[in-house]
């Protein structure tokens, strides 16, 4: 789990450098005894990007959240910018 939590930190900050044009990116981690929360916002332009390739990206995020039976939503933020939020089951592990 811990890996994946961090792909899904390092895969958004690289997608705030790479395309939305941001000034600010937050990273929040909330872990709680039944999961990891992880919530990746910025301030950019949220764009419609082509077809995902497979492993790459936001896809292989939601594989890797899937895979440990967490949930993933992305997607542009009312305020603008964009958000990556994940949840993953930590299975009562401390």
């Amino acid at each position: 789990m811990s890996r994946t939590a961090y792909r899904i930190v390092q895969e958004s900050l690289t997608n705030v450098a790479r395309h939305a044009a941001a000034t600010t990116a937050s990273v929040v981690i909330d872990y709680r005894l039944d999961a990891l929360a992880i919530l990746v916002d910025d301030n950019g332009k949220a764009t419609p990007h082509p077809a995902p390739t497979p492993g790459l990206g936001l896809l292989g995020m939601r594989e890797r959240v899937t895979a440990l039976g967490g949930r993933l939503r992305t997607g542009p933020r009312s305020a603008g910018g964009f958000t990556v939020q994940a949840e993953l089951p930590t299975n009562g592990a401390s």
